[in-house]
């Protein structure tokens, strides 16, 4: 049996808000399809030149009464950044909390709009502790 890795799927509550979180983190749109019949539109979004292996993003028009308020039961994205502190740094100047800072150098998370835990791991060994991340408290959930 031969298998072969497509997506990972998450549904949105806020299409704008959502996308533009995603945005932030540095990926981008590839695909979009807007299904008129069963009232929803599918978002594909990658890293730069790894379309490869999208995150799909399902907003659902009608609303999702069904989603639940925490996404922890499906875990974590997770991503490979070429620097842990200039990432979060970005992050954290377009609004969005650093819920784990990366005060090992090498481990973030954040959280999108919609609750998705998102994983940040420095590329290669870890950056040397920084300030601010060494005395920044971990906020919420991640």
């Amino acid at each position: 049996m031969a298998l072969r890795y497509l997506h990972t799927m998450v549904r949105v509550l806020d299409l704008e808000k959502s996308l533009e979180f995603w945005k932030i983190l540095g990926l981008q749109e590839i695909r979009r399809m807007e299904n008129q019949e069963g009232r929803f539109t599918l978002i594909f979004l990658a890293p730069p030149g790894q379309s490869e292996c999208p995150l799909e993003l399902t907003y659902n028009w009608d609303g999702d009464p069904g989603l639940p308020s925490d996404s922890r039961h499906f875990g974590h994205v997770a991503y490979e950044v070429d620097d842990i502190h200039a990432t979060c740094a970005h992050l954290a100047a377009n609004g969005v909390t650093i819920n784990r800072p990366p005060r090992d150098g090498r481990m973030a998370f954040v959280r999108s709009p919609d609750n998705v835990s998102v994983e940040l791991l420095q590329r290669g060994a870890a950056l040397p502790p920084a300030e601010p991340w060494v005395s920044a408290p971990n906020i919420g959930h991640w």
